[in-house]
């Protein structure tokens, strides 16, 4: 049984911009307060049938794979912190998941999709 998905209109789709561009911002700031990016991987997750079949689809699957590769790699950082190797994992992790921010906000500015 397949479901059939609705193609959203112009309006719709620039709602889910905004949205899509509201989770960059969480993600961003989990920076200085450590749990918005929480709150924008839930948005992700409850609102990704919304943007199925649409441009914005690819910039949802970018942020949750960020914050999901971010996390492992914080874990693999903490866990590695005391022989030293962790403090390069944190750093590397830490400009990785801000290139990703900055690039996925950029395309989106753009109106295009990310690529992989």
């Amino acid at each position: 049984m397949s479901k059939e998905i609705d193609v959203p209109n112009e309006a719709q789709i620039k709602s889910l911009k905004s949205l899509t561009q509201v989770v960059y911002v969480l993600y961003a700031l989990s920076y200085f307060t450590g749990v918005t990016a929480i709150v924008g991987i839930i948005i992700n997750n409850v609102k990704k049938d919304d943007v199925a079949g649409t441009w914005l689809e690819s910039h949802f699957r970018w942020q949750i794979r960020t914050f999901w590769f971010g996390l492992l790699w914080a874990v693999i950082g903490a866990a590695t912190y005391i022989i030293l190797i962790g403090m390069a994992v944190l750093f590397v992790n830490f400009c990785w998941i801000i290139y990703r921010i900055v690039k996925g906000w950029l395309n989106l500015n753009d109106n295009k999709p990310m690529t992989f």
